[in-house]
């Protein structure tokens, strides 16, 4: 597998922490952000293959991130991913809305999270890099 560039932008070190012990481990490699303007800056920068992006932020939320990524030709191609505790039928229409590609439910299966974090890159795969 091509080396792959996963955007985690969420305020819990805990969810940083985590998803950084599982993922890296499987050759990604990992940005992290603690609010959604350090996501955004990341995001512009680096150009990820993938964003996960957590929706209850402490600057502004993750629909309004996901918007402004997807407002911008050089981030609009990269799929977001919302990470949510809430998988109600208005949350979800909240995030596909915003822009964003797919949902995971927090809290998430560490077992299984790299297994859906490559089906996720296969299913939504970019030429950013």
């Amino acid at each position: 597998m091509a080396h792959k560039k996963i955007l985690l932008v969420d305020d819990a070190l805990f969810n940083r922490r985590l998803v950084e012990t599982v993922l890296r481990p499987q050759g990604y490699e990992l940005l992290l952000a603690e609010n959604a303007q350090e996501g955004i800056n990341l995001a512009i920068c680096e150009r990820p293959d993938l964003i996960l992006m957590d929706i209850q932020l402490p600057d502004i939320d993750g629909y309004m991130a996901a918007k402004v990524l997807k407002s911008r030709a050089e981030t609009r191609a990269i799929p977001i991913i919302a990470l949510t505790a809430s998988t109600s039928p208005e949350d979800i229409r909240r995030a596909t809305e915003a822009g964003c590609a797919d949902h995971i439910s927090k809290p998430f299966n560490a077992t299984a999270f790299p297994a859906m974090i490559a089906d996720l890159l296969k299913r939504y795969a970019t030429s950013n890099n």
